[in-house]
């Protein structure tokens, strides 16, 4: 008996996660609440912990996407006996097919039922090759509806036979697939010395000539005998971890791989930023001499009095909320033919990662302190870093600022934050010369740029909206006086 490793369900829009790293081997033996394995999916990362005690087999490679509800992995031996509910738990999210016995051991995978609005389903993904040999409980195809996703697993072991290929659309009941029971039966022998006899530390394993015995009875359209060939020592067919196909490959003068799914997820909303709003950017530039003096006079007590540094970012975020309140326009989106207004100030700060671009939010900063934001956000950053971020992290903001300047950046024009309708971008600080009561000086000046949906927001609008942030950085007392 074994316990599934299942993918968890982390929010209602993420259908699927990335298997990003392996913390264990296949074949290792695991303790109750040993990290396993780490998962991204579009939006943040997640760390599963080993359920139960035993010996972990690994399904699924790292690089791999796999939909919610997947097995990646298996945990036998002590596991089984240790953890008996925990096996039947994690199964109830994901219904598998009613099979029904057709003849000397013949069973059919049918579509089971989503819901009652939902009467049919795509045959998305099939996970195993017409004429595999399958385990009881490997996922076998992916559907998908018009709402959910779900994966269907095997009822019985023995060998496949696919009736309805990948992309067709069938209806909810269909026989989209047999399984011949006593195709096992007849191949396979019996499972009580194989694990005495594994030279492996795989947790499925048989003596040599088992693998041979399930090779000769398999399909000639089967890829086993050849899994069989380089793994001799298996009972069953090669697993998932040995038919994927590497995510990166090297071709000569090139390198192709995978592109993560956070990578995805920014290059699929980027572009749609740039296809749903009339975006346009307005620029404007700021005297960073009085916040880098204020900064140098409290810095010390600020310390002091609250264990982190004053940066330039809570003088950016107070800004922008003080100008929300005073341009409220920018501070709404559009949503079909209504305009939503927004009566809070939740602010995203967009933060540079090694996965890349992730947009935490700051919650009411117009009610928080600068000791606060600035705590809030080296907290985001460090979880960041270690990939702690999490999906409620990233949700409900009504504006983002972007530091391009941290990168060296002098001028860009910033891309919006779907369905936010305003982006503020900061730049480097760079000593210039400009024109102060009729004398040219030298001061520390930074350009700034305001993308804005000029569908709601109106150029002048957003040309008053960037001069409030201006006029408050260039006066920072006021900030500390309207907080």
């Amino acid at each position: 008996m074994s316990i599934d490793v299942k993918v968890p369900a982390a929010g209602e829009s993420i259908t699927s996660a990335n298997v990003a790293r392996w913390h264990k081997k296949n074949g290792d033996p695991v303790k109750v609440g040993e990290i396993l394995v780490t998962l991204e999916t579009d939006k943040v990362s997640n760390e599963l912990e080993a359920p139960a005690a035993g010996t972990l087999e690994i399904l699924v490679v790292e690089g791999e996407e796999v939909s919610i509800g997947t097995v990646i992995a298996r945990i036998s031996g002590e596991a089984g006996a240790a953890a008996p509910n925990e096996v039947a738990a994690p199964a109830a999210p994901i219904p598998s097919p009613t099979p029904a016995t057709v003849s000397h051991g013949v069973i059919e995978l049918k579509v089971p039922a989503a819901g009652e609005s939902i009467t049919s389903a795509n045959v998305a993904k099939w996970r195993k090759n017409d004429g595999d040999m399958v385990a009881k409980g490997e996922v076998l195809v992916t559907l998908e509806t018009d709402k959910v996703s779900n994966e269907l697993e095997a009822p019985v072991s023995g060998c496949l036979k696919i009736l309805t290929p990948e992309g067709e659309e069938v209806s909810i009941g269909a026989i989209i697939a047999t399984i011949d029971a006593s195709a096992t039966a007849s191949a396979a022998p019996a499972p009580a010395p194989a694990p005495q006899a594994a030279p492996t530390p795989q947790a499925v394993a048989a003596p040599a000539p088992a693998a041979q015995a399930v090779a000769t009875p398999t399909p000639a359209s089967a890829p086993a005998p050849s899994a069989d060939a380089v793994k001799p020592d298996f009972s069953v067919p090669a697993s998932p971890v040995e038919r994927v196909v590497p995510s990166v490959v090297s071709e000569g003068r090139t390198t192709r791989k995978k592109m993560s799914m956070l990578r995805r997820k920014i290059a699929t909303h980027l572009v749609n930023a740039q296809q749903t709003a009339a975006i346009l950017t307005t620029f404007n530039e700021v005297d960073m001499s009085s916040v880098m003096d204020l900064r140098k006079q409290v810095q010390d007590d600020f310390m002091k009095k609250h264990g982190v540094k004053l940066g330039f970012m809570s003088f950016f975020v107070k800004a922008v909320a003080q100008a929300l309140k005073d341009v409220p326009s920018v501070n709404g989106r559009i949503d079909g033919t209504d305009i939503i207004e927004n009566h809070f100030y939740d602010i995203g700060v967009a933060i540079g990662t090694e996965k890349g671009l992730i947009v935490p939010v700051l919650r009411d900063v117009d009610q928080k302190s600068f000791a606060q934001i600035e705590k809030e956000i080296l907290d985001y950053a460090k979880k960041a870093k270690d990939g702690k971020i999490t999906l409620e992290d990233l949700t409900g903001g009504v504006f983002t600022i972007s530091n391009g300047g941290t990168y060296g950046s002098l001028l860009s024009t910033p891309i919006l934050n779907p369905p936010q309708s305003g982006i503020l971008g900061m730049h480097t600080i760079q000593q210039r010369p400009v024109a102060v009561n009729g004398q040219v000086v030298i001061r520390p000046m930074m350009y700034l740029a305001l993308s804005y949906d000029h569908r709601l927001v109106d150029g002048k609008e957003a040309v008053t909206f960037l001069i409030r942030i201006k006029d408050c950085l260039e006066s920072p007392t006021r900030l500390l006086l309207e907080m």
